[in-house]
């Protein structure tokens, strides 16, 4: 069995409210030095069987059509090494 990973973050253009509260709050919580940070998502996929380039298609479909609003967001699939 193997694990698909799927990153979905905000497109660069797009405001990220969460992000920006994060970033207000950090300083008060004693941690400083941090001038961004942007919120996401990330759905991880055990794939029964090889992830081969047609499971990798299916994969990338799934996340282009369910996992991530494609108008605001971008992702990026990756296989995780087997440990």
């Amino acid at each position: 069995m193997a694990r698909v990973v799927v990153d979905v973050m905000l497109k660069p253009e797009i405001l990220d409210p969460q992000g920006q509260a994060v970033q207000r709050a950090l300083p008060r919580l004693g941690f400083e030095g941090i001038s961004d940070v942007r919120q996401g998502k990330r759905f991880e996929l055990e794939v029964a069987g090889p992830v081969d380039e047609s499971a990798l298609a299916r994969i990338h479909e799934m996340a282009e059509t369910f996992l991530a609003n494609t108008v605001i967001e971008d992702f990026v699939v990756k296989v995780e090494e087997e440990k």
